[in-house]
């Protein structure tokens, strides 16, 4: 069995991941200046005769790391994350800390953001390099505890490229109800995102957090979480966000909606259509083998009251509830508003 030589530069690598402990196994020697570093960053040294080579810590994976890492491709992805984090900050889909957002640069290896930090201040030296099991392999932020959930799309959904992760409001108001945003209301959310699905509430960074993203991830792009907020995915970090835009509008024009009489749906012989759009931009959906029937089972407003356990809301300047007109002939209408009237009238006579 060859001895494997971890040098100071491989061990500042695995200090940055955010090890307090290093398991040295029979075959592996530390150089005097590794030695140095774990002892000076209070990383205690364990021998462990059953303990595994690191993973990333041979002198060629490690230049492999650091060469992908501070590559043009790379630097340019690192920007693209710092952006689109001030535009998430900017837009108040996150408060404090909160969000997150990961970008594949290659073979299991990916760029993640920081924790503890505002994503409206990120900068390109606060993205750190993380491995597929979630091990921060360069950078000296600390990744966030989040990723955990990301790799559950990752691995579930090959052909997602990026992951963005907030906590828009209006979004983040179906989240608290854990209910579905109804579908058939918007062409752009149909065609963009496709069926808004939500998770069951998790603790957030959990195993249980990404075991239950994992099952929806294949064929939804964007999925509410329970009591948190939204996940979204894309084939780039722009599209994972522009995800989480359309989704978070759509959901504040519904609940803005509500508070309108009447009640719309895009017909159902008009779905295939917006669908054979979709197909035609490459964008995945899970509906594309659904008959128009099945599109349209339901009704999007009967669905969204019925989930809330409420009526369908009225007008706030009616002065009639809904119920008490509905069904009523225009003569039968006119007598009730005379009726009505006549009571406000006779009331405000013997006030006098």
């Amino acid at each position: 069995m060859s001895t494997q030589l971890i040098s100071q530069t491989e061990a500042a690598a695995i200090i940055q991941s955010g090890g307090k402990e290093f398991r040295q196994g029979p075959n592996v020697r530390l150089t005097p200046g590794a030695r140095d570093a774990f002892t000076e960053a209070g990383v205690r040294i364990v021998f462990d005769a059953s303990a595994p080579a690191p993973a990333s810590s041979t002198p060629a994976a490690a230049a492999s790391d650091e060469q992908l890492f501070r590559s043009p491709q790379a630097e340019k992805l690192k920007q693209e994350i710092c952006d689109i984090g001030r535009r998430i900050w900017m837009r108040e889909y996150c408060d404090g800390n909160g969000g997150n957002i990961s970008v594949r640069l290659g073979p299991d290896r990916f760029l993640v953001t920081p924790t503890g930090v505002s994503k409206g201040f990120m900068t390109p030296e606060m993205i750190s390099l993380v491995d597929g099991k979630g091990n921060q392999l360069l950078g000296t932020w600390k990744r966030s505890s989040e990723f955990t959930t990301h790799l559950a799309i990752y691995d579930s959904t090959p052909e997602a490229v990026s992951v963005c992760h907030a906590h828009p409001c209006h979004a983040g108001a179906f989240a608290v109800k854990q209910l579905q945003p109804p579908g058939r209301l918007i062409p752009e959310l149909e065609v963009f995102v496709g069926q808004v699905v939500v998770a069951p509430y998790e603790t957030p960074g959990s195993p249980e957090v990404a075991a239950s993203i994992r099952p929806l991830a294949p064929k939804h792009q964007s999925i509410i979480m329970g009591l948190h907020g939204l996940i979204c995915w894309g084939k780039s970090v722009e599209d994972a966000y522009f995800k989480m835009e359309i989704t978070d509008a759509y959901c504040r024009t519904c609940i803005l909606a509500q508070s309108l009489p009447g009640a719309a749906a895009i017909p159902c012989d008009k779905m295939d259509d917006l669908l054979e759009i979709k197909k035609k931009l490459g964008l995945p959906d899970n509906r594309y083998d659904l008959k128009p029937a099945s599109l349209c089972e339901v009704d999007p407003w009967d669905t969204l009251c019925g989930q809330r356990g409420a009526e369908r809301p009225v007008t706030p300047f009616d002065p009639m509830a809904a119920s008490a007109t509905a069904g009523l002939t225009n003569a039968e209408l006119e007598t009730t508003i005379k009726a009505v009237t006549d009571q406000i009238m006779a009331s405000l006579t013997k006030g006098k």
